[in-house]
This record gives structure tokens, C-alpha cells and sequence, in this order.
């Protein structure tokens, strides 16, 4: 309980933050379809948001050497804020992809700062609770942010000043915290050949990741509308692919701590191929036949991230793993950057389905290549402990790192996944 109450200003933020940046998704879905944008312009709105996330990583730590944590929160903040705000002041979706850029710039930032400064004030004994409760809060937030969406209205200036109050009020927390602020961490080098060189299985698994969350995430309350769902029921749809990635995080890492991870992140894909097409099926079968299909399709698509960068990891030196959890969030955001509008335009062309279309044979490819990389390769004899990795900030594997180093030092041996 000391340690909770000790990091509380910085868990209050995140929720605070994922409360505003999770809502600002599915309302500009809703919103653009009210306004009557094209399902590509709400495309590119998903697609935006992904541009400002990678910026706001990149930027983010070297804004925090300049001008210090509080400064550097205070201006993200201000700039995601402005994002909300300005909505509903100019309505055209080339404004609202630039909106989404500043929101995208907003949570990237803002976490690089809160996980910064989480990671210089853990310690070896508090880390693995102080990240359980780091990720509890995050979900949760995530999971609350969905169900937001069945009572924010679209199109409304009252909606998006809700969320912008949101935003605003996450500065609060750390501005007035008693807390000294900690040294700036240095920013990670980024080496995008790194996970390339360690493991081309894992970088495949994080872009078929991308894209099967960004498209599901960005374009997915289009998707419900198409398919007659009302705006209460998308934000359970939403909700339920939340809730099933959240519940498969213990099941799939004891798979993955046990078996082969090349096995597990197979099967997983293969599941999530037959996940969408359960979802396509359930279209006509009611209500809650779409949303089990969504917590189906969330159950088994959500973990392939943490079990491609545990495999990656398995692969890498101890000095090594910062740079690489950066590389690795580097290609998630070039896939969620490109998937969104991908998908948007499937689905003007081809229907609601094109989308879970588009998402199996994305799979489909990643099952190939890596049944191809096991014939390529032994796998390892010793893994690092899964663990469940936040696609958060640039920073992240500063926080994660010591829970992977619980393995001998002669496993780190020169095969390849």
C-alpha cells in the first residue's frame, strides 16, 4: 500500500491520460460519421494519431534535457488539450488529422514522461509491483475510455471539452507533487536493424500486431455502425476487445514461459484468423454474438506483441534491451501509422468484413514466415520471463529490462528466432 500511495500522483495521471486519449479515438470515428467524412478520412484520423505517437517518442526525451519533467508534461499536455478543444471549432477532416497528430503528440509524450520518471524512482524490490500496478491502471483506463464512448455525444463541443477537461486535469497530479524531480534519463538510441539482426520473426509479429490493434481500434466503430451496432453497443464492442486482450496477458505468458514462443505467437495468429472470421460470421447474429466475437478477436490478437518482443528479447544482451524495446516500438508505429486508413479503404470498397479480411491474411503471412524461420533456425534453451509490454513510449524498456535479466549468462548464445 506505501508503494501505491508513494507513486499515486503518477498513476493518477495515466488514468487521467488514458481516460482522454482512449475516448478521443472511437468519438472521432462517431463524430466523423455524423459529419458525414468519407471511412477513409476517418482513416487517416487512426492514422494521424500514430504519426504524432511516433514524433512525441522521438521528441519527448530530448524536451525533457531542455526544459525538465514538469515543463516537458505541461507542454504536452497543453498540446493534446488543444487538439480536443479545437474539434468542433473547425470542421474538416485535414484539421482534425492535424488535431490527431497533437493527441497522438500528447500521450506519447506524457508517458515518456511518467514511465521516465517511474523508472528513476523504482527500486530492484518495488519494480515488478509498482509495473503490475502501472499496468492495472493503464488497462483499466482503457477499458473505462471505451465504455466512455456510449454516453459522449458525437460531434459535440461538450463531448470533447469533457476529454480535454480530462487531459488538462492529469497535470495536476505531477505539478503538485511534493516529489523532487528525478535526472533525465538519456534517450535511447534508435537502431531499427537491432531487432532485424536479433530476430526478423519478432519485428514481422510487432507490424501484424499493429495492424490488426490500430485497424481494430481506429476504424473498428465504423466497422460497428456498418454492422447496425448504436453507439452504446460499439463502446461495449470496443470494451470487449480491451477486456479479452487484458484477461489473455497470464494464459498466454505461462504458454510462453513453457513452450517454444515461436509455437505460441503461431498459434496465436492462426487463432486470430479464426477469431475474424467469427467476427465476420457473427455480423447477423445479434448483439452479443458480435461482442463475444470482439473479445474473441481481442483474446487472441492483443498478446502477439509482448510474445514477439519476448522472443526478441531472448535473442539480445542485457545492454542491449533498451534500444531494442525503442526499435521495436519504432516498427509498432510505423504499422499503426499505415493500418487505419489501409483499412478504411477496404471497407469502402469491399464492406465491413474487408477489414478482418485485411487483419487474416496479415496473419496468415505471419504463421508462414514463421513456421519458415523455425525450419531457418533452432530456437533458444533458455527464455527470458514474459512480460507484458505497454505500447507506451520509447522508454518502456528501461522499466521492463530487469524483469527480463532472470536468466544465466551462458544462454545468451548465437542462435537466431
Amino acid at each position: 500500500m506505501r508503494l501505491i500511495i508513494s507513486f499515486s500522483a503518477l498513476f493518477l495521471s495515466v488514468l487521467l491520460l488514458q481516460l482522454s486519449s482512449g475516448g478521443v479515438s472511437p468519438l472521432d470515428a462517431l463524430s466523423g460519421l455524423a459529419l458525414g467524412f468519407s471511412t477513409a478520412q476517418i482513416g487517416i484520423l487512426g492514422s494521424s494519431h500514430f504519426l504524432g505517437f511516433f514524433i512525441g517518442c522521438w521528441w519527448a526525451p530530448r524536451l525533457m534535457g531542455t526544459v525538465g519533467h514538469s515543463r516537458a508534461f505541461a507542454a504536452f499536455t497543453a498540446a493534446g488539450a488543444i487538439g480536443l478543444l479545437a474539434h468542433m471549432l473547425v470542421i474538416s477532416p485535414a484539421a482534425w488529422a492535424i488535431m490527431r497528430v497533437a493527441t497522438g503528440l500528447c500521450i506519447a509524450g506524457c508517458y515518456t514522461i511518467i514511465e521516465a520518471w517511474l523508472q528513476a524512482k523504482v527500486t530492484n524490490e518495488s519494480r515488478g509491483r509498482a509495473m503490475a500496478t502501472y499496468r492495472v491502471v493503464d488497462m483499466s483506463g482503457s477499458l473505462v475510455a471505451q465504455l466512455m464512448i456510449g454516453v459522449l455525444e458525437p460531434a459535440s463541443y461538450v463531448s470533447y471539452n469533457f476529454l480535454a477537461i480530462l487531459c488538462c486535469a492529469a497535470l495536476l497530479p505531477l505539478t503538485l507533487t511534493r516529489v523532487k524531480q528525478p535526472e533525465t534519463p538519456d534517450a535511447p538510441r534508435l537502431r531499427p536493424m537491432l531487432p532485424i539482426r536479433r530476430s526478423p520473426l519478432a519485428v514481422a509479429g510487432v507490424l501484424v500486431a499493429a495492424l490488426s490493434s490500430s485497424s481494430f481500434r481506429m476504424v473498428g466503430p465504423v466497422y460497428g455502425q456498418e454492422v447496425g451496432l448504436s453507439a452504446d453497443q460499439i463502446a461495449t464492442f470496443l470494451a470487449a476487445f480491451v477486456l479479452g486482450g487484458a484477461l489473455a496477458q497470464y494464459p498466454v505468458g505461462w504458454l510462453a514461459d513453457k513452450f517454444d514462443r515461436r509455437w505460441v505467437l503461431i498459434w496465436l495468429s492462426a487463432a486470430t484468423i479464426g477469431a475474424s472470421g467469427i467476427t465476420i460470421l457473427a455480423e447477423n447474429s445479434g448483439t452479443w454474438g458480435v461482442m463475444g466475437a470482439a473479445f474473441l478477436f481481442g483474446l487472441m490478437s492483443f498478446p502477439i506483441y509482448s510474445v514477439s518482443a519476448a522472443h526478441a528479447h531472448d535473442f539480445t544482451e542485457v545492454h542491449e534491451r533498451v534500444e531494442l524495446s525503442a526499435a521495436l516500438m519504432f516498427y509498432f508505429a510505423l504499422g499503426a501509422i499505415a493500418a487505419p486508413y489501409v483499412a478504411s479503404l477496404l471497407i469502402d470498397a469491399y464492406g465491413p468484413p474487408a477489414m478482418f479480411t485485411l487483419i487474416s491474411v496479415a496473419h496468415l503471412v505471419l504463421v508462414g514466415f514463421g513456421l519458415w524461420r523455425m525450419r531457418a533456425r533452432p530456437g533458444v534453451i533458455r527464455r527470458t520471463p514474459y512480460v507484458y509490454s505497454p505500447r507506451t513510449s520509447f522508454l518502456i524498456g528501461r522499466l521492463t529490462g530487469r524483469q527480463r535479466d532472470h536468466r544465466d549468462d551462458d544462454s545468451a548464445d548465437d542462435d537466431r528466432g
